[in-house]
C-alpha cells in the first residue's frame, strides 16, 4: 500500500497540470510606418517584415496567394472607384455642354426676337435709304426710286417682263410667276420711268415719284416698310436741288435730328418763338387775368365756331391792340 501511495504520488508530482500546457493567447500588436510616394514598395516590404517577425503567417503554404488576392481586390476597387470618377466626370461635362447649348439657343432666340419684331415694325434703311430683300433691293430718293432685281445670268432683255403703271409694278421673267408685283406706296411718273438690264444678270428699274417731297416707307403696299426717321439723304447731292426743295430737304433732315435727340422741331421752333415775342410785347399789367377772362369770353360767347387753343395768338394781340374798345371788353 505504501508503495503504491508513493508510485502515486510521483505520477502525481510529475503529471503537468492542464493550466500549464496551455500557451497564452497573443496579444495585439502595433503597426507604424511611414508611406513615402516615391517608393510604394518601402512600406510593403515594412509590413511584410512585421509579418515575419510578430508571427508565422508567411511560412504558411496559402500565404502567397491569399496576399496575390488581397492585392487583386484591392486593384479592382481601385479601378471601380476611378470609373465612378471618370462617369461623374464624363456627366458633369455633359452637363455644362447641355447648359452651354441652353446658353447658346437662348442668346440666338433673344438675337431672333429684335429681327423678328423688326419685322413686324418699321427697318433700319440700307446705304440707299430703302430695304435689301430676299428677291430684290430698292433704293431711293426724294425724286426717284431705283429697283434691283436679280435674275440668271446671260438674260436677254426680250425673256423681261416689266409692267411699270402709275400705281403698280410688276417685274419677272417670261413663263414663269413673278420675281416682283404689287400696288406702289406711292403714284409715280409713268413717262419718265425706265428698266434695264445691267451686267446681263440685274434688271434695273428707275421709278420717278410723283410727289418729289416725300420718302417712300415701303417699295408696294404690304411690303417691309424703313423707319423714314433714319433715312440720311447725301449732302453731295443737295446742291443738285433747285432752291425750294433743298429748303425743304434740310428742313427735314433737321427736324429729324431734332426728334432723335429729343428737341423741338422747326415748327415747334417757329410757335416758341411767336410766344415769346408776343409776351414780351404785351405790357399790360396782370397778363393772367387778361388771358384768363379772354378765354372766359371764348367759351361763352364763340365755343360753337372756335376752339381756344386754336384761335392763335395773332388774333389776341389784335384784341388787345384795339384799346378802348379792348378794355371796355375786358372789363364787362
Amino acid at each position: 500500500m505504501a508503495l503504491i501511495s508513493e508510485y502515486e504520488e510521483e505520477e502525481s508530482g510529475t503529471k503537468p497540470s492542464s493550466s500549464a500546457a496551455s500557451s497564452p493567447p497573443a496579444q495585439p500588436s502595433t503597426f507604424t510606418a511611414t508611406f513615402d510616394p516615391s517608393n510604394p514598395l518601402g512600406i510593403v516590404e515594412k509590413l511584410f517584415d512585421f509579418l515575419a517577425a510578430e508571427s508565422d503567417y508567411l511560412s504558411k503554404d496559402a500565404a502567397e496567394k491569399e496576399i496575390a488576392a488581397v492585392v487583386k481586390a484591392a486593384k479592382e476597387k481601385r479601378k471601380r472607384k476611378e470609373e465612378a470618377a471618370e462617369r461623374e466626370k464624363a456627366a458633369a461635362a455633359a452637363k455644362a455642354a447641355e447648359s452651354n447649348k441652353r446658353l447658346k439657343e437662348e442668346e440666338k432666340e433673344k438675337k431672333k426676337k429684335p429681327e423678328k419684331e423688326e419685322e413686324k415694325g418699321a427697318r433700319v434703311p440700307n446705304k440707299g435709304n430703302g430695304l435689301d430683300l430676299d428677291n430684290y433691293s430698292w433704293t431711293q430718293t426724294l425724286q426717284e426710286v431705283t429697283v434691283l432685281v436679280p435674275v440668271p445670268h446671260g438674260t436677254k432683255s426680250r425673256f423681261v417682263v416689266c409692267d411699270i403703271k402709275k400705281n403698280h409694278l410688276k417685274i419677272g421673267l417670261k413663263g414663269q410667276p413673278p420675281i416682283l408685283e404689287g400696288e406702289l406706296y406711292k403714284p409715280i411718273k409713268v413717262d419718265d420711268c425706265y428698266w434695264s438690264i445691267e451686267d446681263q444678270n440685274t434688271i434695273s428699274v428707275l421709278l420717278t415719284k410723283h410727289d418729289q417731297m416725300e420718302w417712300w416707307k415701303s417699295l408696294v403696299k404690304g411690303g417691309p416698310e424703313i423707319d423714314t426717321q433714319k433715312v440720311e439723304p447725301e449732302n453731295s447731292k443737295l446742291a443738285d436741288l433747285d432752291p425750294e426743295t433743298r429748303q425743304t430737304v434740310e428742313k427735314m433732315m433737321f427736324d429729324q435730328r431734332q426728334k432723335q435727340m429729343g428737341r423741338p422741331t422747326s415748327d415747334e421752333i417757329q410757335k416758341q418763338d411767336i410766344l415769346k415775342k408776343f409776351m414780351a410785347e404785351v405790357s399790360l399789367p396782370n397778363i393772367k387775368p387778361l388771358i384768363s377772362k379772354l378765354s372766359q369770353y371764348l367759351y361763352s360767347r364763340l365755343a360753337a365756331n372756335l376752339v381756344v387753343i386754336g384761335f392763335g395768338y395773332s388774333s389776341i394781340q389784335r384784341w388787345i391792340s384795339q384799346g378802348q374798345r379792348s378794355t371796355n371788353f375786358f372789363e364787362g
